[in-house]
């Protein structure tokens, strides 16, 4: 039976990263994913912005992350010349009730080391924003936007170059753990099935991370990483002329999201999206209808927006941990050992930041598989 060193299960933006950082080791790496390509659910279908951290809980792995992971992928971009650009951002407020979150949101910030923000008062707003209407602001110049194929084309090439195997339209259907490796069993393109053994396993499948865990032996229930899906849809500005949005521009976020936000493109284009609906099955229909919901929610900062300036855009599905009814769940990552499942490593509930946070998640997986 084949055998090769470690094993990355999806191609996502995540499992791409993880397979570039891992690539130095000399390890014979395979990557599977059940996509005819890389990153074509999540990582595809998302706002592409390289959040500054400062929403997150000062210690968790989505605040530790993602400020780490920030400076690590402009940096990259930099020297790679990966297509980006730092906006800046303002979280706006336009009622009593938004500016008291804002003040928890800029102490949450501070607490967790971001001394770059500062607030804007009407007048600032306006020199920035013409277009925007609010009372009060938090500025965040370290938010930006990413080319996030052109990131994920990036580690896939150099994780080639690098020789890691990618194996495409390949899907997990088994994981069985032996004494010193994981025998997993695919679904091969043509329909056939065939094992391997790994020494390691990473997985990194998304969307499926919960059913991958359950494939190799654990409880998804009682390690409470059952993935549950909330769907976001964006609709595009069908003339970004009218407008004049620099800057990418958040209302206070939700419990279960950032809220819906503008989001100037690299084309030149501004989406507003995502929105936030849990669902039972994977689609990525766009209801033509939620524009009314849409121009609701943005007209308060942005009145001059029309029913007619909004065409439908793309929707994507998130993989979260957290439920309708739960607060704040943190990223799972993870070596399962305690578990009784020795080099194998979870990722899962990995959701907003996980494109800012991709390459410290990344060193964070390295460091468990030099452990092993």
């Amino acid at each position: 039976m084949e055998e090769v060193d470690i094993t990355i299960i999806g191609a996502g933006v995540i499992g791409l990263a993880v397979s570039y950082v891992l690539s130095n080791f000399g390890k014979e790496i395979v990557v599977l994913e059940k996509n005819p390509s890389f990153g074509q659910e999540t990582s595809s279908r998302n706002s592409e912005v390289i959040h500054a951290g400062i929403y997150y809980p000062k210690g968790s792995l989505k605040s530790e992350t993602c400020i780490r992971g920030k400076s690590l992928l402009y940096g990259l971009c930099s020297r790679y010349n990966i297509p980006y650009r730092k906006l800046g951002k303002l979280i706006i407020a336009y009622d009593r009730e938004g500016i008291d979150r804002l003040g928890g949101i800029y102490d949450n910030a501070v607490g967790c080391g971001i001394g770059d923000l500062r607030f804007l008062s009407r007048k600032e707003i306006k020199t920035l924003e013409p277009d925007i209407e609010a009372e009060s602001a938090i500025f965040t110049p370290d938010t930006g936007i990413v080319d996030t194929h052109s990131l994920m084309k990036f580690f896939f090439q150099a994780s080639k170059e690098r020789n890691v195997d990618f194996a495409f339209s390949v899907e997990v259907i088994g994981i069985k753990k032996e004494r010193s490796f994981y025998e997993i069993t695919v679904n091969e393109p043509g329909g056939d099935s065939f094992s391997f053994q790994s020494r390691a396993v990473i997985n990194c499948a998304g969307l499926e991370s919960d059913k991958i865990a359950e494939f190799a032996g654990m409880d998804p229930e009682k390690l409470c990483y059952r993935i549950h899906y909330c769907k976001g849809q964006y609709f595009r500005m069908r003339n970004p002329d009218k407008f004049r949005i620099k800057h990418l521009v958040y209302p206070p976020p939700t419990e279960i999201d950032l809220g819906i936000h503008l989001t100037p493109d690299l084309g030149g284009g501004i989406r507003l999206g995502p929105d936030a609906k849990y669902v039972k099955e994977i689609n990525y229909d766009i209801e033509e209808k939620e524009k009314y919901a849409f121009l609701s929610s943005v007209s308060k900062f942005l009145p001059s927006l029309e029913k007619d300036d909004l065409i439908p855009d793309t929707a994507g599905v998130r993989p979260k941990l957290q439920s309708e009814e739960d607060g704040f769940r943190d990223f799972v990552i993870q070596d399962e050992g305690k578990n009784g499942f020795p080099n194998f490593v979870d990722l899962i509930g990995i959701e907003s930041p996980g494109l800012t946070s991709c390459l410290a998640i990344a060193e964070t997986v390295k460091k468990f598989i030099e452990s092993a």
